[in-house]
């Protein structure tokens, strides 16, 4: 199905100034064709008909205060001051992410009432390019599961079906992008964060290469490196804008990287074409729902009208043991940086199962088993360096089932077959985060219910802007806007 269907929720269409681009609204500031109060003053008012149908910001600032930060920027530009590229753009900061003075709950009751002190480093960077930071956007509990719901603020609510799920952990960015709430947003990836609810909302989520957005601070620099952030995006080159601004070495981040050149000026020069590697449902190892298979390979047949061919291809390895792999490495960070929660008897009351599970998961592990793990994961990288050797992009489903019902913490069964873990449905994603390579979600339409699906275009480590340019040119092929409203 090609045709976007429209939204089931009864939301009001989004007026002029909310459905221009980040790119267009940043320029249309700089060139004081509107107004930053304008702009703002346009986006609080639709996120005010428009959130309460989905629940996908929360901490919202007091308006009053936004826009005398709006008149602030504008009285800033007509006394001919610099002005960044995210100058006078409305946007709220994950929930996963230290935002300083504004309530950071990581959808955790344990931090219900918390404000922060610092800045996550990228978020720094977006306040320093002129964004006015408004909100948060909603996340599951500590970001574990891709479906956004928690027990401080409830569920986020698919962009196209208030039945089902928003995915996560990025589901409130990525609705609230769906429904012109936003001109663009951040996220974060571990198990695939920044795609899932991107193809759950008709949208576009990237995740860079390890190192390319400095994560921090933390009290662990060198260990927990699988997750990253990133942006989400209506367009490539509003995730392009917003990547610009996040990317690049700092120095408290050791293993961050210096960017090169704009990625936003680079996706001025098109994709010339290549070839991809199709690892559909990896020769069967993968369930998948019916119905994503052929809306992905619709998908290839568009990006061949863009010079890009693809061809079918089953690499020679073991994915169940890159799986066991990629769950030893996650509890070994994430459930490790939960067992503070846990050894407070008091707050594992309020820890949701999962937490709990990765952290005893984590408590059990040995020594040579996170070794074996990596030597398993460093494995995998040379799998794909000599796959990179013959194909430029690497194509899979973004997820292995369609949004499921939104009270459904996690689905139990995927084509017949369970699941016996709460991400073991979100397998396709890992391949990516173990690569520490670059993955865009673009979208490659609905099934006949209605429900969107996406696709990964994964490409070699640190090659960020081939994989943004290839998606541009897909993105040129499709014959529907991003988003739902």
């Amino acid at each position: 199905m090609t045709v976007r269907p429209a939204t089931k929720h009864a939301v009001p269409p989004a007026g002029d100034i909310c459905r221009l681009s980040a790119v267009e609204l940043a320029d249309a500031i700089r060139r004081r064709r509107l107004s930053v109060r304008e702009v703002v003053a346009a986006f609080l008012d639709h996120i005010e008909a428009v959130n309460p149908l989905v629940n996908a910001i929360v901490s919202l600032r007091e308006r009053a205060d936004i826009l005398d930060e709006a008149d602030r920027a504008d009285t800033h530009l007509a006394r001919a001051g610099d002005a960044g590229a995210l100058f006078g753009l409305p946007i709220a900061i994950k929930d996963l992410a230290l935002t300083k003075g504004l309530r950071t709950t990581f959808g955790s009751p344990i931090f219900a009432d918390f404000v922060p002190q610092e800045d996550d480093f990228f978020v720094e960077r977006v306040r320093k390019a002129g964004a006015i930071i408004i909100g948060k956007t909603n996340v599951p509990e500590f970001g574990l599961g891709s479906n956004t719901y928690n027990t401080v603020f409830g569920p986020t609510l698919n962009a196209f079906d208030p039945a089902l799920t928003a995915g996560g952990s990025s589901g409130g960015a990525a609705v609230a992008l769906a429904l012109d709430m936003l001109p663009v947003a951040d996220g974060s990836d571990f198990g695939g964060s920044l795609r899932n609810p991107a193809a759950y909302n008709n949208v576009y989520g990237f995740r860079p290469s390890q190192g390319l957005v400095p994560a921090g601070p933390d009290i662990d620099v060198f260990h927990a490196q699988m997750g990253v952030e990133g942006p989400i995006g209506r367009s490539l080159r509003d995730i392009a804008l917003l990547l610009d601004e996040q990317a690049g070495y700092h120095p408290r981040a050791p293993l961050s990287h210096h960017k090169h050149g704009s990625f936003l000026e680079g996706l001025q020069t098109p994709a010339s074409g290549g070839r991809i590697a199709w690892f559909g449902d990896l020769g069967g190892h993968l369930p998948v729902e019916a119905g994503i298979l052929p809306l992905c390979e619709a998908a290839l047949g568009r990006l061949a009208d863009a010079s890009f061919q693809s061809e079918a291809l089953v690499p020679d390895f073991d994915f169940e043991a890159l799986w066991q792999a990629f769950m030893t490495l996650r509890q070994a960070s994430s459930g490790c940086a939960l067992k503070v929660h846990y050894d407070d008897p008091v707050k594992r009351r309020l820890l949701k199962p999962e937490a709990v599970w990765e952290v005893e998961q984590a408590m059990r592990l040995t020594a040579p088993e996170v070794h074996a793990a990596t030597v398993r994961r460093s494995s995998w990288h040379r799998t794909l360096l000599s796959i990179f050797d013959r194909f430029d992009l690497i194509a899979l489903p973004t997820a292995q089932v369609f949004p499921f019902e939104v009270a459904t913490h996690w689905p139990s069964e995927v084509a017949g077959r369970a699941m016996d873990s709460y991400h073991r449905w979100m397998q396709v994603s890992a391949f990516a985060t173990l690569g520490g390579c670059p993955a865009v979600n673009v979208p490659v339409g609905f099934d006949d219910r209605g429900r969107p699906m996406g696709m990964q275009l994964i490409g070699r480590p640190r090659g960020d802007l081939a994989v943004l340019r290839a998606g541009a040119a897909y993105e040129a092929t499709l014959p529907w806007q991003a988003g739902a409203s």
